[in-house]
């Protein structure tokens, strides 16, 4: 048979409404956003870098829906809430979408552009205290950790993994580097931690009848 690439071989993937997709789909996106790598029949396919996935999915309408396992969300590197649009951002919309112009899509960054600025990022340094900061942090949201703090003990069911500890650091650094800063500090690492943990920490029944947020959570850690 001839073997061909789907849309999962593209630079950048936007899994619109990722929960609606069958378990078996959500699957195929682990090893592509891990390895950056497809298997199909025995077959490895390396895909173009640089590689980027972005999905949503509707917190709400729950009917017809599949959530994603632990695994799948520890991929992501943000959870982003978005809230309704302001007044005037809501105006644009509908006079954007309601008229007939023709919206152009002006390219701002090759590819190869793209993998020189993750790679400045990954070259920017950071203080042995920040990193441990970083891995402290991310250790508090164990709920067996000796560190947990009491929202964490009561509230959570399960705590983060290193994965979250790495992100900290990466999303610290590049937030240094776009407020012009040569190293990233605690405050940096502070104010990325609500997006990089708060799909990472699996909250317990009495946390969801108490009305217990992420953000109170994450905000005990600092």
């Amino acid at each position: 048979f001839k073997f061909i690439k789907g849309p999962v071989f593209a630079n950048i993937i936007l899994a619109d409404e990722i929960n609606r997709t069958p378990p078996k789909t959500q699957a195929a996106l682990l090893e592509a956003m891990q390895e950056r790598a497809v298997t199909v029949a025995g077959h490895h396919y390396k895909l173009d870098l640089p590689y980027f996935v972005l999905a949503t999915q509707n917190p709400i309408e729950q009917e017809g829906t599949y959530p994603l396992p632990e695994a799948q969300l520890d991929r992501f590197m943000f959870a982003i809430n978005l809230d309704y649009p302001s007044f005037k951002e809501e105006v644009e919309v509908v006079r954007t979408t309601t008229s007939d112009d023709v919206a152009t899509v002006n390219p701002l960054f090759t590819a190869e552009e793209i993998l020189n600025y993750q790679h400045v990022i990954r070259r920017i340094p950071v203080a042995d205290n920040v990193i441990e900061y970083a891995v402290e942090m991310v250790a508090k949201t164990r709920p067996d950790s000796d560190t947990a703090t009491d929202l964490v003990k009561q509230y959570i069911d399960w705590g983060a993994g290193p994965r979250a500890s790495q992100n900290l650091i990466l999303a610290a650094k590049t937030h240094a580097a776009i407020q012009g800063k040569f190293s990233p500090d605690i405050e940096n690492v502070q104010v990325v931690a609500n997006p990089i943990l708060r799909h990472r920490i699996i909250k317990n029944y009495k946390a969801e009848a108490e009305g217990v947020t992420d953000e109170q959570v994450i905000k005990s850690l600092f």
